[in-house]
């Protein structure tokens, strides 16, 4: 696809100056851009590639003042790095704007799909299924029975959405992402053997949550695992049964969160956190990468290392914790001199 400075400047609500017909068909980094690609400049380090850059057309603010001649064309705008991410954003819309059934696919009579629907090749969906308009399920996802997709979401090649599951609408559901396979329950016997106990319940998506490829998300022994509007998760993560995920809370790749925990909304969450069962978790709650939950928090807290406790003691203690042969050292030096006096 190829856009003029002028069609871009449109959408963008910029101004060109420059050349208005000069063309583009890819996007580049300012330091890497060449002929035919489209750039932006937000932040001030990078201003010298500026003069350098090949790129067809640069994206700038508008108070950018050139101090050298410019080979590329300029388009103004009031914040260049939010003009880009819109760009992109419609970009992406334009490329994966796909519509129609491909062969061989597999619909079950009793699924009900609306309008503008894409499916993909080898894709299965099972019985009683709903799909609402402008949903867009690539190649290989296999929907299982009774499954409800809102309008407007996307599936990508390779999902797989188990029986009962509810997603929402405008979501995105990416490559590998299971939703709804049994959580993690067994009992022992008196033998010590493990039977299963049946996970009887769902998986539930609101609107405009993000599933990172490769994440698991368990369907509820009874009830429903929750993800609320908004949520955003990263790579493969867990998701175990019966939790509950708040609004607008993020999630880092490599977390594992245990069955039945409560997270509040609007948390953050760092990469390869493990979080207990059968917890609380508050609201705005911010927990470092690679810390151990195992009690419940209290709204705003700010948590690291395993176990977790307060960011700031934890920062303090670590001073000492690296010094601590050091210290250590000098606690014997001081020792042995107390013992021969």
């Amino acid at each position: 696809m190829k856009f003029t400075a002028a069609q871009i400047a449109g959408i963008l609500n910029g101004t060109v100056e420059g050349d208005e017909s000069v063309e583009v068909s890819q996007l580049a980094k300012i330091e890497e851009g060449n002929k035919g690609s489209l750039t932006f400049l937000a932040n001030p380090k990078y201003t010298h590639y500026i003069y350098a850059t090949q790129a067809s057309i640069t994206i700038v603010n508008n108070d950018f003042v050139a101090t050298d001649k410019l080979s590329t064309t300029l388009i103004r705008v009031e914040n260049a790095y939010k003009a880009f991410s819109q760009l992109l954003e419609y970009y992406n819309q334009v490329k994966m704007n796909k519509t129609g059934i491909e062969n061989p696919v597999f619909i079950s009579e009793t699924a009900k799909y609306g309008e503008n629907l894409y499916l993909g090749a080898f894709s299965y969906i099972g019985e009683n299924v709903k799909i609402g308009d402008n949903v867009k399920i690539y190649p290989n996802v296999y929907i299982g029975d009774n499954v409800t997709v809102g309008n407007n979401s996307i599936l990508f090649t390779g999902a797989k959405i188990y029986s009962e599951t509810v997603i929402g609408e405008s979501c995105v559901i990416n490559s590998n992402v299971v939703l709804g396979a049994d959580g993690f329950g067994f009992t022992p016997n008196e033998k010590g053997e493990y039977h299963k106990v049946p996970q009887t319940g769902n998986v539930i998506l609101e609107d405009n949550v993000d599933v990172g490829p490769g994440t698991t998300i368990d369907r509820a022994t009874l009830g429903s695992t929750l993800i609320k509007k908004g949520v955003k998760l990263d790579n493969q993560i867990q998701i175990a049964h019966n939790v509950t995920i708040g609004e607008n809370t993020v999630i880092a790749a490599q977390t594992g969160v245990a069955g039945s925990t409560k997270i509040g909304k609007n948390c953050i969450i760092g990469g390869q956190v493990g979080i207990a069962g059968h917890i609380i978790i508050g609201d705005n709650v911010k927990i470092q990468a690679q810390s151990g939950i195992g009690r419940n928090l209290k709204d705003n807290e700010t948590l690291q290392g395993s176990p977790a406790f307060g960011y700031g003691d934890f920062n303090k203690s670590y001073v000492y914790f690296k010094n601590l042969p050091k210290i250590m050292e000098r606690f014997n030096t001081v020792e042995k001199k107390l013992d021969h006096e």
